[in-house]
């Protein structure tokens, strides 16, 4: 049995709605729920992967830049 938020579920019946429409209607919004839920941790996964890509650019950047500036300089 797939789980279901009981809030969804009771404001459901207060309005009317039938009974197994209204517990597949909770089950859906459970199941939406973590599915969003893993999108935002596999997000947060990218962002770390992202913010580590950047700092690693950025020291190739400086390790061809440095000895490029020097030559010029001198």
């Amino acid at each position: 049995m797939s789980t279901m938020i009981k809030e969804v579920y009771i404001a459901l019946i207060d309005a009317g709605t039938e009974e197994g429409k209204a517990t597949a209607a909770a089950e859906a919004v459970a199941d939406f729920q973590s599915e969003i839920s893993k999108v935002h941790h596999e997000m947060a996964e990218i962002k770390a992967d992202i913010k580590v890509l950047k700092w690693m650019v950025g020291l190739v950047i400086a390790v061809n830049l440095i000895p490029l500036l020097r030559d010029l300089l001198s």
